[in-house]
């Protein structure tokens, strides 16, 4: 490779390796005990039951082995029955309390917030002050995952500009944040959005407001007016949050020997906040890093819902006017999610996972999924990085070692010819290995990205444009089907919800 040739990443793997054909030890263990029945009948001459258990037998071959959009028969069956069940009960419509007139039973409700969906169990609790300003930072407590977190928002210059070097130094520091969160074994998620949504100039006419004079004239007042609104119509701003994540299991001990309850969480949480700001400040050239509060997170999350209503509260919190609440940070009404798009108040909104390629990929190759299309769309992405534990992860690859090598025994007892993938995921399970003894960190990835544009406009159309922008990376889309509100949450609303668990562990 020449010194100004970009560096290629790669070396990922499923979460979970296929032992023989694309299938899975537990797939083919369904396999064979439909088929064993089957053998029974054949064996004892009853061709009556036989005939009734090869229909059954073809069914769960079908509905294991046969994957329709990322997803098998049979999950698919499952989801949308429970979809079906949802929306006859009335479960997956949502309306806020603060649209009926009535936010809360007492008066604290009005800090609390009231979020739909997977959002529902999530609670936010006011720090005690923390830094130089003596902020008292928002704790995002998920009562439903049993998870506390912290929000960022960050100030970058970007890579578009940067060279080789730069670049991979920049990984390498993301690379080393991450390995000390595993060796800390305290951090279970680390989410990076980044969110691209039209200029609406707030900014600068909250600025031209304060230092317009009066007597100036009416031409340059004019000719200011008419570039201002020729510079806003065809700008677009980039917001960047980090979201550090943190298990109730993993932070009870610490925080009962920092003096337990909210006060004790946030005492643990700070010493993860300062490492993870000075990395980022140093190593992954960030220019600011400000951890939000709630009100500074409620309009976060309101901006998310709806991109249109930045402005106003811009003005609110650079002027003097009142902050959001967070009882008033979600949709006003959500109805039942359709099965390929959502509906939040007047937009609409599509959510794709991003799958990683085999060849790997040049940082900044995802750059594009962030472009929006046209004029008053919205383009968000998450990145959710769970590093692992080293005592887990020399776990999980002893057995995908173990795997691979009871794949490879099984197709040479078979008969069956050893292709190219099949040396590429092994040699990929040693590598993964090779690296565990060396000292790396095995981390665990998910991409969401997700694009949002006025209810009125055509939703199919901006769905086919965010999944031709992603395959153009060099990537694979995959929309969430029959999960279109939880995927939002996960690619457009920074508060660390998305990355599934893994095995039943956190």
């Amino acid at each position: 490779m020449s010194a100004g040739e970009p560096i290629r990443y790669g070396g990922w793997g499923p979460d979970r390796q296929t032992w023989l054909l694309g299938l899975t030890g537990a797939a083919w263990t369904a396999v064979v005990a439909a088929g064993l029945p089957l053998l029974g009948a054949v064996g004892a001459h009853r061709w009556t039951v036989a005939a009734g258990w090869l229909a059954v037998w073809l069914f769960t071959v079908a509905g294991v082995a046969v994957p329709v959009r990322g997803r098998p028969g049979l999950t698919w069956l499952r989801d949308v029955t429970m979809r079906g069940v949802g929306a006859a009960m009335g479960w997956t419509r949502w309306q806020s309390r603060a649209a009926t007139g009535h936010p809360g039973d007492h008066p604290g409700d009005h800090g609390r917030a009231d979020l739909p969906g997977v959002l529902s169990g999530i609670t936010t609790h006011d720090g005690p002050p923390f830094g130089p300003l003596q902020t008292r930072h928002a704790l995002v407590h998920d009562t439903a995952a049993g998870t506390w977190a912290v929000v960022a928002r960050v100030w970058h210059p970007g890579i578009g500009l940067t060279e080789t070097g730069h670049r991979a130094r920049m990984a390498a520091g993301l690379a080393e944040l991450l390995e000390g969160a595993a060796t800390a074994e305290l951090v279970s998620v680390l989410a990076l959005q980044v969110r691209t949504l039209p200029d609406d100039g707030a900014e600068r006419a909250v600025w031209q407001r304060n230092h317009l004079r009066p007597d100036a004239p009416a031409l340059s007042r004019q000719v200011s007016d008419q570039l201002s609104a020729a510079v806003v119509a065809a700008a677009v701003r980039h917001e960047t949050f980090v979201t550090v994540v943190v298990p109730e299991q993993r932070i009870a001990r610490a925080s009962r020997q920092a003096g337990g309850g909210i006060d004790g969480r946030a005492r643990v949480l700070h010493s993860v906040m300062a490492e993870v700001e000075a990395r980022l400040v140093d190593q992954i050239g960030a220019t600011g890093v400000a951890w939000l509060d709630s009100p500074s997170l409620a309009a976060a999350i309101r901006t998310g819902f709806a991109p249109g209503e930045r402005a106003a509260l811009v003005d609110a919190a650079l002027g003097a006017g009142p902050r959001l609440p967070m009882a008033a940070a979600g949709p006003s009404s959500a109805p039942s999610p359709a099965a390929r798009h959502w509906v939040h108040d007047a937009w609409s909104s599509v959510t794709c996972t991003v799958l990683l390629p085999d060849k790997g990929a040049v940082m900044g190759a995802l750059a594009p999924v962030l472009a929006p299309a046209q004029a008053g769309e919205r383009r968000s992405m998450t990145v959710f990085l769970e590093p692992i534990p080293a005592g887990r992860a020399d776990r999980l690859v002893g057995r995908e070692a173990i795997s691979a090598g009871t794949a490879a025994e099984l197709r040479t007892r078979m008969g069956f010819a050893t292709r190219a993938a099949h040396r590429r995921d092994a040699a990929r399970v040693g590598d993964h290995d090779a690296r565990l003894a060396s000292g790396k960190a095995l981390v665990r990835t998910a991409i969401a990205a997700a694009t949002t544009v006025p209810s009125t406009w055509s939703i199919a159309e901006a769905g086919r444009g965010l999944e031709a922008t992603i395959r153009a990376a060099g990537f694979t889309p995959l929309r969430l089907d029959l999960a279109q509100d939880s995927g939002f949450a996960a690619a457009c609303i920074p508060l660390g919800v998305g990355l599934p668990r893994r095995r039943g562990g956190l």
